[in-house]
């Protein structure tokens, strides 16, 4: 699931200083030497330090890249959660904090770059709950946030009626909503889709967002240096829209909606103050959202069709329809041959690319009214509604033949065993897959490249 680039915690200087820079800040620079930076060890996708004590995620990337722009060089201060980071450097153990709000209290001690990255905050509900157009009305209820946050701070002072509940991690603030713990938490649109996908927290659902508060992120340094804050600011000015999008791409598939959406409802609602407008634009918004969510959990990243987590869905109501109704139903196993010495001849990329041509040329053998997901590793499952057992073999052998005929990325040959089996009274999806798998391993003892019906 993981797709991630690891970053070195001490960062490459940039071998030439900017030319906007002023020469009294690249004298700063040089005699200034190493600039320490205190991270979040536990908020990936946006930052953590992985096992090895590396700084990853897209804050890390950004940071890295301002740097570098700035000609400025970082080492990163290991701390054990986000409130030690704060206390290092209030005490001055660090000079830089990688990725925060500005807040009323922070900026008493702390000098903040322009944001460099934006991302609204939603309040992430289980399904049950109803759209939340307005938190006012929600006295009495509760609402989670890791220790430490910049919207706890904001919601304490604009939503004193709402009942504030602090945990140790993002993780758990998602999980406390889910297990009823909690009636609420308000993160980000890239964590909440992250944590709900990674976690499997497929009760939860996205219940409204507050166009004031979206999380403008920046690089906050001590206020003992401001010079350090304006050349890091110069850095942050230098990154531009494609870049930040591209490190966002690496780290999460998901194209994360921004600030500007969200305004547009604050100008809508002055011009026309429309009550009944604002709440269907919230509708909306939030249905879309709540789509996006769906989709990004049953899609395959790599290959960009459904996951195991959609073909069981599909499965069960295409297995319920057969048995309620009397239909045919069959299903296809596939493996790709040998795929092990395939990665272990070409590497993990050119495999990825093996599965990404594999899916082009099976989906080729395909009907309209079949779904063809990614099963696990280089397995696929293909699901074939009012199809019995004579058919489904002539679909399967169409897809071996489409196969061994394709042109893969590594030049060469690339074979599918391919186990197929038909809905019987009394089966459940178990028992289907079950002979499914037997046939294929079936079709792998008989030589590989081959259909085997069970």
């Amino acid at each position: 699931m993981f797709r991630f680039l690891l970053l070195f915690s001490v960062l490459l200087p940039f071998c030439a200083h900017s030319a906007g820079l002023s020469a009294v800040q690249k004298d700063y620079i040089t005699k200034h030497g190493v600039v320490r930076v205190c991270v979040d060890p536990d908020w990936y996708p946006f930052e953590m330090l992985n096992e090895k004590g590396e700084h990853v995620g897209i804050a890390a990337d950004l940071l890295r890249l301002a740097a570098k722009k700035a000609g400025v060089t970082l080492e990163i201060v290991r701390t054990a959660n986000w409130d030690e980071s704060l206390a290092f450097a209030q005490s001055g153990r660090c000079e830089v904090l990688s990725f925060l709000n500005s807040t009323p209290e922070r900026d008493t001690w702390l000098n903040f770059t322009r944001p460099i990255f934006t991302d609204v905050n939603v309040f992430v509900t289980r399904e049950e709950h109803r759209y939340i157009p307005d938190p006012a009305e929600l006295s009495g209820e509760t609402i989670v946030f890791p220790v430490g946050t910049a919207m706890e701070e904001l919601i304490r002072r604009d939503y004193p009626e709402l009942r504030i509940i602090t945990c140790d991690s993002e993780r758990d603030a998602f999980q406390m909503v889910s297990d009823r713990k909690a009636d609420m938490t308000m993160r980000s649109l890239i964590m909440a889709a992250y944590t709900i996908k990674d976690e499997g927290l497929f009760n939860l659902k996205i219940s409204g967002q507050l166009p004031d508060y979206t999380n403008e992120l920046r690089i906050g340094v001590i206020k003992s240096e401001p010079a350090l804050a304006e050349i890091l600011d110069f850095g942050v000015g230098g990154i531009t829209n494609a870049e930040r999008q591209e490190i966002v791409n690496r780290h999460i598939y998901i194209k994360a909606e921004t600030g500007t959406d969200y305004e547009l409802v604050g100008i809508i609602a002055a011009v026309f103050a429309v009550f009944a407008l604002l709440t269907g634009f919230w509708i909306v918004s939030i249905r879309r959202l709540n789509r996006k969510l769906v989709r990004i959990s049953q899609i395959d990243s790599l290959t960009g069709i459904s996951n195991r987590t959609r073909l069981d869905a599909v499965f069960a109501q295409e297995l319920d329809r057969a048995r309620r109704y009397g239909r045919e139903l069959s299903i296809l196993l596939l493996d790709i041959d040998y795929f092990k010495r395939i990665n272990d001849e070409f590497g993990h990329l050119a495999g990825d690319s093996v599965l990404k041509d594999f899916v082009k040329s099976a989906s080729s053998g395909i009907r309209t009214t079949d779904y063809i997901g990614r099963w696990g590793g280089e397995e696929f499952l293909v699901i074939c509604p009012e199809t019995g057992s004579e058919s489904a073999q002539v679909i399967a052998e169409r897809i071996r033949i489409a196969v061994k005929n394709t042109m893969f990325s590594t030049g060469k040959e690339h074979t599918v065993s391919i186990g197929v089996t038909s809905c019987r009274d009394g089966d459940t999806a178990d028992s289907m897959l079950m002979r499914a798998d037997t046939a294929m391993y079936c079709a792998k003892d008989g030589g590989r490249d081959s259909v085997c019906v069970k």
